[in-house]
């Protein structure tokens, strides 16, 4: 085996590593639960079946794997960039798609979905943006986002009506805390990128003034 041969061999090994094969059935998870709660809804009205119970544990078995992942990528030194590109987006293809099935369904109103998506898919398009000058780090109060919102979707998904119908009531409220985090911690984002921009572009002037390419 030849050294590039060897390379492929340990960039697939590296991907084909537990976190990330954890990352892929996250991903893999989504179009099952949205075809449970597809299944559980005929002419989009939910019957709080036993296929919403069903898209609900499959929803709790895929942020299961989120944690997961992470801490095993961290204790085990298996953190790829591999990783580092398909754990956000499979999140956001299971927050989006719960989103979205939701409003669909008529139990969350469609502006709330519309400022989440809105914020989550405006703040990935930032970080493309500004990689030239720089990465922009996950914040703790976008840590604490993605808890709240998982929080509040699972609330919603769970059949509240043949649990307790003021338990829909506690899941709105818990919906509009995550909404408010995810809108604070998406204008935390912004003032990043530019400061980051700014900062790239002094720099970038400095190195022309000095005479370096």
């Amino acid at each position: 085996m030849n050294s590039a041969e060897a390379n492929s061999a340990d960039s697939a090994s590296r991907i084909w590593n537990l976190p990330n094969i954890l990352t892929m059935l996250r991903i893999v998870l989504v179009p099952f639960f949205v075809w449970f709660l597809v299944a559980d809804a005929p002419g989009l009205v939910s019957q709080n079946g036993v296929w919403r119970w069903i898209a609900a544990a499959t929803f709790a078995v895929a942020i299961y794997t989120d944690k997961l992942d992470g801490d095993i990528a961290r204790s085990r030194g298996l953190i790829t960039d591999f990783g580092k590109i398909a754990d956000p987006i499979a999140d956001k293809l299971l927050i989006g798609s719960a989103l979205v099935m939701l409003s669909l369904l008529q139990e969350l109103p469609w502006w709330v979905t519309i400022l989440i998506l809105v914020r989550e898919w405006g703040i990935t398009a930032l970080r493309f943006f500004v990689i030239r000058y720089g990465v922009i780090p996950a914040s703790r109060g976008g840590k604490l986002k993605t808890v709240v919102q998982t929080a509040a979707i699972f609330l919603y998904v769970i059949p509240l009506a043949s649990l307790a119908p003021w338990l829909g009531v506690v899941a709105f409220a818990v919906m509009m805390v995550a909404l408010a985090i995810t809108l604070w911690t998406g204008g935390e984002y912004v003032i990043e990128a530019l400061k980051l921009r700014a900062s790239g572009i002094r720099a970038k002037k400095q190195q022309v003034q000095e005479g370096k390419p």
